[in-house]
């Protein structure tokens, strides 16, 4: 009787989510509730081509003339995205794409990613959107792995390509300037140029996506989404203003999950996205001058590298226009969220999810303030618990465990069949955490990145938010090496501030004052700067196998 009410409690809960998730996306402007006919033909685009398609479509009716992309090349209104999207599908028919054809993207942010990706969508491809910072044996094998059949991508990754078998076709999506290209090579601009920009028929469902986990601890994982449903979308917005038909600068590399997403949900709104093919700190502050933008997306290094310019440089730019600061993909630290609201104002938010999980909580400016570095709170339909290693639920505050999460958004497995351990509904993040006395989350670091040394547990998040107060260290890492007496000890890797002299006792003392002796460095070095991925997620086992002098 208990077990079954309980499931209708949470059957209702369900429900009342799904309706607060609604009016989220009608008072954001996401839907029109006032038009049931558009809200519904939206929705059944959406079935039918994905989202990156179903953006484009309906974008080049109504926002037709608004400026959509906009890159070192000039601008393209929505119009133009989908009108040139439809040539480059009838190009890909030509090439053998059928519906399900497995198409691979390997493109930076540019006007030929936003095109590729509703051309995918358009044919009924699945769509795999590579990582820019790939080696040619993870290339290769991810491509086997997932099929791939043709191949969308940028000159400057023709050398990556001879990875790849012959029988897999090329299209050369942006052609750098001077750059040599085989003979016979197919660009997008020969492929616009040669066909029409009428629609094909529909395909019989959408191709779908599969966008690639980090890849931090081995081969990057596929995490295939077939559709998005439009109540997801209420995640997103809930707790983040969106502009409307306003202008986004997005420098988080759009081929993952945060830069797809809100590239995704800012075209839905009738929004300029301005973009660079490579980040530079200086170049961005200039961006969100020169087009007064309302939102930045970025990643927390990338942050951190733009506050490090300092006040004289960053005082060359206006950036009073911005009413949101989105970060996502790594841990924010309390130091860089104070920074960053002090240099800015209170526009920041910090969304913390996974590829797998999609979106978990979102901190809010005000939150930051209160508790600098929190994840926050779970947005409608979304919900984060904890549970220990016997898998047992923790209640109450100040008390960690292993991140659950139940999302709107549910995973589908990864591609290769493996998928992540689910309790209850609630699916594990892969990171540990906890609640503070108000209900909001702190992410303490990954579950596997706990280091055990001489049976005392450390996570290193800890450790390096202590020491990245100094005013004298840049950026830091704490990893665990193997040691003989304690198993693991733990190695600080510190990047210094431009002049400093830093002395490994004094980190250690530093540590020592302030923490538990267990959590002091046995190790420090020094390096020029921390091995990162594309998207700026720490490459931890790269240190961890680094070759240093005792």
């Amino acid at each position: 009787m208990v077990e079954a009410l309980a499931g209708i409690r949470q059957k209702l809960q369900h429900v009342s989510e799904k309706a607060r998730a609604v009016e989220r996306l009608a008072s954001t402007g996401m839907i029109d509730l006032k038009d049931l006919g558009s809200t519904i033909r939206f929705a059944k685009l959406a079935r039918v081509y994905g989202p990156q398609a179903t953006m484009a479509i309906v974008g080049g009716q109504k926002y037709a003339n608004l400026p959509a992309i906009v890159d070192e090349r000039g601008t393209l209104t929505y119009k133009q995205v989908d009108d040139q999207s439809w040539a480059l599908a009838h190009g890909l028919k030509d090439l053998g794409v059928t519906e399900g054809s497995v198409i691979g993207v390997l493109c930076r942010d540019h006007r030929g990613l936003a095109v590729a990706m509703a051309a995918c969508g358009k044919v009924g491809a699945r769509m795999v959107l590579m990582n820019t910072g790939f080696a040619k044996p993870q290339f290769a094998e991810v491509c086997k792995r997932e099929g791939v059949s043709v191949m969308l991508h940028d000159s400057e990754f023709l050398g990556l390509l001879d990875a790849l078998p012959d029988d897999i076709r090329r299209v050369v999506v942006w052609v750098d300037d001077g750059a040599e290209l085989p003979a016979g090579a197919l660009t997008l601009d020969d492929i616009v140029a040669a066909n029409p920009t009428e629609p094909l028929p529909p395909p019989s469902q959408a191709g779908g996506s599969v966008i690639l986990t980090s890849g931090t601890t081995g081969l990057p994982k596929g995490a295939p989404r077939k559709t998005v449903n439009p109540l997801a979308t209420a995640q997103i917005v809930d707790r983040i203003p969106f502009p409307r038909k306003g202008t986004m600068v997005i420098v988080s590399p759009i081929f993952h999950s945060t830069g797809w997403a809100t590239y995704g949900v800012g075209a839905a709104l009738g929004n300029k996205v301005a973009t660079m093919r490579r980040f530079n700190a200086e170049r961005t502050l200039q961006l969100i001058a020169e087009h007064e933008a309302d939102m930045l997306v970025a990643v927390p290094t990338m942050l951190h590298r733009i506050v490090e310019l300092g006040p004289d440089v960053i005082a060359k730019y206006d950036t009073s226009s911005l009413k949101v600061i989105l970060i996502a993909g790594s841990a924010l630290s309390p130091e860089l969220s104070n920074r960053v609201q002090d240099t800015f104002g209170d526009v920041l938010y910090n969304m913390y999810g996974s590829t797998e999980c999609a979106i978990a909580t979102i901190a809010t400016p005000a939150e930051l303030r209160a508790a600098p570095g929190t994840a926050g709170r779970a947005p409608v339909t979304c919900e984060v618990v904890l549970f220990d290693e016997n898998d047992r639920r923790i209640e109450g505050p100040n008390r960690r465990g292993r991140i659950f999460i139940r999302s709107g958004a549910p995973f589908e497995g990864y591609t290769d069949g493996r998928t992540k351990q689910i309790i209850d509904g609630y699916m594990s993040s892969g990171d540990m955490g906890h609640f503070d006395e108000n209900g909001l989350l702190f992410v303490d670091g990954r579950d596997d990145d706990m280091i055990v040394s001489g049976g005392e547990n450390v996570f290193p998040q800890e450790v390096e938010q202590l020491l990245e107060q100094r005013p004298d260290v840049a950026e830091v890492a704490v990893v665990g090496v193997d040691d003989v007496e304690w198993g693991k000890r733990l190695r600080a890797f510190i990047v210094p501030e431009p002049g400093a002299q830093l002395d490994p006792d004094a980190i250690k003392q530093y540590v020592k004052e302030n923490l538990a002796r267990h959590k002091v460095p046995r190790d420090v070095v020094f390096v020029d700067e921390l091995p990162r991925n594309a998207t700026g997620k720490l490459l931890r086992r790269v240190l961890v196998e680094m070759k240093v002098d005792a």
